[in-house]
């Protein structure tokens, strides 16, 4: 029997939606072990002078307890 557990992370990127959810579950993997996948709950930009200055990705990690 597995025993899963859901953590909550906030990434960032000044690139793309996609750099931050990359570099969100690269950095949690350095941490968090056995990741089996992630749900993208929430997107967001920040805004600066009239242009996005940032994108922000609240995600839920699920991972494998050894």
């Amino acid at each position: 029997m597995s025993v899963a557990k859901v953590t909550e992370i906030t990434s960032t990127s000044k690139k793309s939606f996609d750099d931050a959810v990359s570099s969100g579950i690269k950095r949690a993997s350095k941490t968090l072990k056995n990741i089996t996948s992630a749900w993208v709950a929430d997107h967001q930009v920040s805004v600066k002078n009239g242009k996005i200055s940032e994108y922000r990705v609240r995600m839920k990690v699920t991972f494998i307890l050894e």
